[in-house]
């Protein structure tokens, strides 16, 4: 008799607050054989402490080691190929336990489909496994809440924008923009500022770093640090508010 093969599972754990994970979430972690995650070398990552608590001792962990986060590569290395090829291997190893039979559940800080490296499994391996994804609160919406800032009214338009993209690139978008989350900080952070400065939207951009996490810290965009802004950083510019 042929083996069954086992669940793929994307679960999306939240943006860091652990009581921010929905109770299907939950339900689907604890019932899950295998629990893989990604994370950095020598770190626990941010998803894996969420769930931690929640965790069995029957469950099989399987770290998604990355082999490289932001650091320059030596020539001839890139790192999309570098991380491209991460992937394929970590796709092998969650297919190992899935073609075993075994259930596997990814979890994704956030959502798993809304900048979540999860996504990259599944574009992977969802044409040959069942496939299941369970969307959880992103960054970005638990950066509103705790900015207390209402993203958009009524007909206005939400853009979610990388920090990454070019200055003249960003400051077109943005200038099209009824209401903004900018994402990607880090080092970017220079430059994000001073394109929000030229279109006069300073005084109406709202920084937080790690929203809902026990470290956050909401500071006011003049004074943060440009060199000390981390990856898990946003910047969001709310619609103009509408007195319904």
């Amino acid at each position: 008799m042929m083996q069954a093969k086992g669940r793929l599972i994307g679960l999306g754990v939240g943006p860091g607050d652990p009581e921010l994970i929905t109770v299907k979430a939950l339900r689907l972690l604890r019932e899950s054989p295998v629990v893989a995650y990604f994370v950095a070398k020598g770190k626990k990552g941010n998803a894996f402490g969420i769930i931690e608590a929640h965790l069995q001792d029957a469950q099989n962990l399987l770290p998604l080691v990355y082999p490289v986060t932001t650091e320059v590569l030596p020539a001839p290395l890139s790192y999309e190929q570098v991380i491209s090829d991460f992937y394929d291997d970590a796709a092998v190893d969650v297919a190992a336990h899935l073609d075993a039979g075994r259930d596997v559940a990814v979890i994704c800080e956030g959502d798993p489909f809304f900048y979540g490296s999860y996504m990259y499994l599944h574009d992977r391996l969802a044409s040959r496994y069942e496939a299941e994804v369970v969307p959880g609160v992103c960054s970005m919406l638990g950066g509103a809440s705790v900015l207390g800032a209402p993203l958009v009214y009524r007909n206005q338009s939400l853009s979610v924008l990388s920090g990454v993209l070019p200055h003249e690139e960003l400051k077109r978008r943005l200038a099209d923009a009824d209401a903004a989350v900018i994402m990607k900080l880090g080092r970017n952070f220079p430059k994000v500022r001073d394109v929000l400065a030229e279109l006069g939207l300073a005084e109406r951009a709202l920084y937080v770093e790690r929203a809902t996490m026990a470290n956050q810290k909401i500071v006011p965009l003049d004074e943060v640090e440009p060199m000390s802004s981390p990856y898990f950083s946003l910047i969001i510019v709310p619609g103009e508010r509408w007195q319904g």
